[in-house]
Order: C-alpha cells, then structure tokens, then sequence
C-alpha cells in the first residue's frame, strides 16, 4: 500500500524515542515543508488544473499538522526554531529527472515516498508510546489516515501525468533509490534521516 522498497531499521525507534524534543521539533518542520510543497507545486504547474484544488486542500491539512504539532511542542515546554535540514529529502529529490514531463512525475513521486515514509514512522511511534506518553501516542496514530491518504494522492497525481504502468514502475526504481538513502543515513533522531 504505501510503496516503500524497506521497512525502517529496529534502531531507528530507539533512536526517536530517546530523543522525543528532537523528533516533535523536525515533525513541525516536515509539516510545514510538506505545506510548501503542496503550494509549490500549484505554482510551478498551473497548466495542470486537476491538481489545483488537492493541493490547495493538501496545504491546509499540513499546515493543520503543523499547527498539531506545535501546540505539543509548546505543551513539553519547547520552542518552535530553526534545525539544520536533513539530508533525506535532497537526495531523494535528487533522482527526479530534469525533463517534463519525467520531471513532475518524479516530484510527485518522491513526495508520494516521502508521505509514505511518515506514516510508516508515525505508526512505530504511535505504538511504541502508547504507554510511555499515550498522548503523543494519539497524535501520531491521529495522523495515519491523513499520511496514507497523502501518499495515494501523490500518486494519484502521477497517473493524470504518465500512464498507470509508467508510474508504477518509476515508484518502484524510486522506492529503492529511497531505501538505499535510509541505509547510508547517519543515526539522528529525524523523521527522515
């Protein structure tokens, strides 16, 4: 269902459980990037009319996500500031090919990946704090449906650009490309790393 070529590693939980500031802090970020993105998008391919509205309403959602998440942020006592980007996003993007429409079905991709890696992690996260912090817990299980959803919609989008047989595929060589980024990832407590 969501297309990812490997399951996280067993130290990634560990790793977002013993530093929780550090995984809510990156999740606001990824939130709001996700938000950008969405408008982005709008921007950059007005001539494609059908995604307008998804990613209009896609934005909101995020932008809604971010708000969730700062509102725990603020509960723990913490800040909203700047954090060093990961590296993850970058060098997934850096697989999309420079020509259209090749180019905006790669992006869409990569994006369908990128929510599908989230809601994998979510999920872990939502199970791993069920009893250590069922609130936090809540959040993340809260969110599933929505990351899911993201994930279809990316592709989804895919499929008005290139035929269904061409997107599956390219998802496919995608996927392991993404899975191979996690392999290299320094161990940090991210979302993405």
């Amino acid at each position: 269902m969501l297309n990812l070529h490997a399951p996280t590693t067993d130290r990634w939980l560990p790793l977002a459980l013993g530093d929780l500031d550090a995984i809510l802090l990156d999740h606001a970020h990824c939130e709001k990037k996700a938000a950008s993105t969405a408008l982005s998008l709008v921007f950059k391919y007005p001539e494609h009319e059908d995604f307008v509205l998804p990613l209009s309403r896609l934005a909101r959602e995020e932008l809604s996500h971010f708000e969730l998440v700062l509102d725990h942020l603020h509960r723990r006592g913490l800040r909203f500031e700047r954090q060093r980007p990961s590296p993850y996003a970058g060098r997934l993007m850096a697989a999309v090919r420079p020509d259209e429409p090749g180019r905006l079905v790669d992006t869409l991709l990569c994006c369908a990946l990128i929510e599908a890696r989230s809601c994998e992690r979510m999920k872990l996260l939502a199970d791993g704090l069920v009893e250590r912090d069922p609130e936090l817990s809540g959040l993340y299980r809260g969110l599933l449906a929505s990351e899911a959803r993201h994930h279809a919609l990316f592709v989804d989008l895919a499929r008005l650009v290139a035929p269904a047989e061409t997107v599956r595929t390219r998802l496919a060589e995608l996927a392991v490309h993404e899975a191979e980024i996690l392999a290299t990832a320094p161990d940090v407590p991210r979302m993405h790393n």
